[in-house]
């Protein structure tokens, strides 16, 4: 089986399906319908500062939504949340995620 995904476990792989099931294919973030190739399997905690792939440890979220989770640029962070239209609580859990990244919070205030 060709995972596309580098460096894969049997457990990520395994948990990712199982979580996506479990949220009956919402990202957690929108709440929002995602299809399968429209889905990001995240690390809360990454593997970087620690995290596993553990079931606890994963979020099942839209691609574009990781993306913006990542986001480092202004422009490019002003770009998802224009795209992604997202509310107060939504925009808490991003940066709750991106806390556990060790990034800096997306400020809503203009």
């Amino acid at each position: 089986m060709n995972s596309n995904i580098p460096d894969a476990t049997i457990e990520y792989l395994d948990n990712r399906i199982s979580r996506y099931s479990m949220k009956m294919g919402k990202c957690e973030i929108t709440n929002r319908f995602i299809y399968a190739y429209e889905v990001h399997c995240h690390h809360f905690k990454p593997k970087s500062l620690g995290g596993t792939d553990d079931f606890k440890n994963l979020r099942i979220i839209h691609f574009d939504v990781h993306r913006l989770i990542h986001a480092t640029a202004n422009k490019t962070i002003a770009n998802y949340l224009n795209e992604l239209k997202l509310d107060n609580e939504q925009m808490k859990k991003v940066n709750q995620y991106r806390k556990a990244c060790n990034l800096e919070e997306i400020s809503t205030e203009e």
